[in-house]
């Protein structure tokens, strides 16, 4: 359901209402475009609470990397991460039309990323056989466990900011979700995007917050199936990135299997790059 439009940002009360604890007085200080708040469809919300709380503050104006950037700097007072989100000619994209599921933060918090991508693996090999592994070399049926952390002199920050400025598009809209971190915006929102894949978002919105420890990944846009994340730092040499991109078909096994189509040149793609992007068929 979507509020009806405004032509100022909510009052100071209604941001609150966007907090599972109805937090008066957080609010974004950036002036922000005219917009609304995003209830979730009740036929998508699972609880009563997500029917009850609009799931996100969507802009009416493009999506602005600067305003991005001031608004991601003051997420530790706001608690408000920004997303960049795409939308469509003829709109209908989820933040538009409230199809939306939302989960809590608890949710994500029950799930270990290891475990989550060593389940995925074991999952989807099964059906193939187990020794149908050519395509993921140099390994096989068992999940080879995290990659080790990546490390730079730059900060997640830094680079977030840059990837905003990179990829805002006239044709993008600006949301403000209430969230503690930029990986648990995925399943605050109620995004559904790998629901092909995992009919829940919470187990990969931890997978992202493992990459957010360990490659200072940041979530900045979200499309009805696509993820784009900033990575401050990527892997450098060949055998680390192809450990990360084991990773990688975990999460999202079309990035491979419909893409480079083996692991090791997946890797190669990735080497080094300050950005990962993901698609669901």
């Amino acid at each position: 359901m979507i509020d009806q439009p405004s032509t100022t940002a909510p009052p100071l009360d209604d941001w609150g209402s966007l907090f599972p604890e109805g937090t008066a007085g957080r609010a974004p200080s950036t002036p922000l475009p005219p917009g609304r708040l995003i209830r979730p469809d009740e036929s998508f919300a699972r609880t009563k609470a997500s029917r009850e709380r609009p799931a996100l503050w969507l802009g009416d104006a493009a999506a602005d990397g600067a305003l991005w950037s001031r608004l991601r700097a003051e997420h530790p007072v706001s608690g408000l991460w920004p997303l960049i989100l795409e939308t469509a000619e003829h709109g209908g994209l989820p933040w538009e039309t409230g199809e939306l599921a939302p989960e809590t933060v608890a949710d994500v918090d029950r799930y270990d990323a290891a475990r989550v991508m060593a389940d995925i693996w074991a999952d989807w090999l099964e059906p193939a056989g187990s020794t149908d592994t050519g395509h993921l070399a140099p390994f096989d049926s068992t999940f080879p466990g995290l990659a080790e952390a990546g490390s730079s002199p730059r900060t997640a920050e830094e680079v977030a900011d840059w990837y905003a400025d990179l990829i805002a598009s006239e044709s993008a809209r600006l949301g403000l979700v209430a969230a503690p971190r930029s990986a648990d915006a995925l399943a605050v929102i109620g995004w559904m995007g790998p629901t092909n894949h995992s009919d829940r978002t919470a187990p990969m919105a931890a997978i992202v917050r493992s990459w957010e420890d360990r490659f200072g990944a940041r979530v900045v846009r979200v499309g009805f199936d696509t993820l784009d994340l900033s990575i401050a730092a990527p892997p450098t040499t060949r055998k680390h990135a192809e450990h990360v991109a084991a990773e990688h078909w975990a999460f999202c096994p079309d990035n491979i299997d419909q893409g480079p189509g083996t692991l090791q040149d997946y890797a190669a793609d990735i080497l080094g790059k300050n950005s990962w992007s993901f698609w669901w068929d």
